[in-house]
């Protein structure tokens, strides 16, 4: 076999010769990209309204799922750890918005972004100090997620799909439908929109920055939160999960940082070729393990052509 067939003829024939496996592969990488998906939309929400980008997204991912753990080793009761969890985020957004946002107003850019560095490296001595640094495993079961599989034979073969998995793909879907609902229908959803769109305008009639500030902060903390949860019974919590935040950085690149649609399709989109090129062209050709550079060597490629992403609006700059 030459290396012609190798890369462009072989890994088709694999793919279509097995098309239960195929689907296999393809629900893994739903599952992947439905999380990429959920933590780019933190930045987006965060981004759209204050223009910051939020490098903390991932450690408010550790830290919402540790508080959830934590309130129940506690003794908590799980029903009830996970509304308290929801309102220890709340005020941590209130936090961070009396006492890190508000005293930089009209700051640049940079300035920001070091100062979400800086909640970054609090949160994680503050969750280590609370929590301790060990693995923790998640209270899946507590919360009524099931932790079973079943099963279905498409063309003869076999294909297994994890309840949680499961559960966890459409409690992101009910979630995503939530927001755009929230952004689209109500008065403080398209406040938040009307500050994306035009920061100056949306505050010259009245517009208070420091509410919305407070409450994309807290979207953001509840869809922590939620990645958290998932992330947490696939891998257990502890602070090396912050570094799938990373993850989303490419799918911002595709999708956009502004842009709600492209986070979700941008996510959908890394997770399943991510998990398309691992099996079928990584695997055989070079040893396996690319899924932890592909998507950003993909992001990159498409930036090459067009650099504001696939559902970024083209800057115009008249001289």
């Amino acid at each position: 076999m030459n290396l012609v067939e190798g890369i462009f003829v072989k890994p088709f024939q694999d793919m279509f010769g097995a098309p239960d496996f195929l689907i296999q592969v393809l629900w893994e990488g739903l599952v992947a990209g439905v999380l990429y998906a959920l933590i780019a939309l933190g930045f987006v929400l965060i981004y759209k309204s204050s223009r910051i980008f939020n490098f903390a997204q991932g450690i408010m991912v550790v830290f919402a799922a540790l508080t959830l753990v934590g309130l129940y080793e506690k003794g908590v009761p799980a029903l009830l750890a996970l509304p308290l969890t929801l309102v220890v985020m709340f005020l941590l957004a209130v936090a961070i918005e009396r006492v890190v946002l508000r005293p930089l107003v009209n700051q640049p850019d940079i300035i920001l972004f070091m100062a979400t560095i800086g909640i970054t490296l609090f949160l994680i001595g503050f969750g280590e100090i609370i929590f301790g640094g060990e693995n923790k495993v998640m209270i899946t079961e507590q919360l009524f997620i099931p932790t079973g599989s079943f099963t279905f034979e498409p063309f003869g073969g076999f294909v297994s799909i994890e309840q949680k998995d499961l559960t966890a793909v459409v409690g992101a879907v009910l979630l995503v439908a939530g927001l755009i609902l929230f952004l689209n229908k109500s008065k403080m959803g398209r406040a938040i929109r009307a500050l994306g769109d035009d920061h100056q305008a949306a505050l010259s009639v009245g517009i208070s920055l420091s509410t919305i500030w407070v409450l994309v902060w807290f979207i953001a903390g509840v869809i922590a939160l939620a990645t958290g949860i998932v992330w947490g019974a696939r891998a257990g919590v502890s602070f090396a999960l912050e570094v799938i935040a990373f993850k989303a950085l490419p799918v911002l690149m595709l999708g956009g940082l502004e842009s709600v649609p492209g986070a979700i399709i941008g996510g959908l989109a890394i997770g399943i070729l991510e998990k398309l090129f691992e099996i079928y062209w990584g695997q055989p050709l070079l040893g396996g393990n690319t899924e932890t550079w592909f998507a950003f060597v993909f992001a990159l490629i498409v930036l090459l052509f067009r650099p504001q992403g696939l559902f970024g609006e083209k800057i115009i700059e008249r001289v």
